[in-house]
């Protein structure tokens, strides 16, 4: 069990790297969207308007 995590210590790093930037990016969107920003704006979207009550329509 040692030898083949000694033989795969640098795919087991990138792998831990890759999974940190995935869950930090989930991350960013969950937030994003707790705070009710939307990932492209509302410009083109069909539920412009009915989404963001409080705030006007900006074209």
């Amino acid at each position: 069990m040692l030898n083949w995590l000694h033989d795969h210590l640098g795919t087991l790093a990138v792998l831990l790297i890759l999974l940190a930037v995935i869950a930090a990016a989930i991350g960013s969107v969950v937030r994003d969207h707790r705070k009710g920003c939307a990932c492209c704006g509302c410009e083109g979207c069909a539920m412009r308007g009915k989404c963001h009550k409080n705030q006007e329509d900006t074209k």
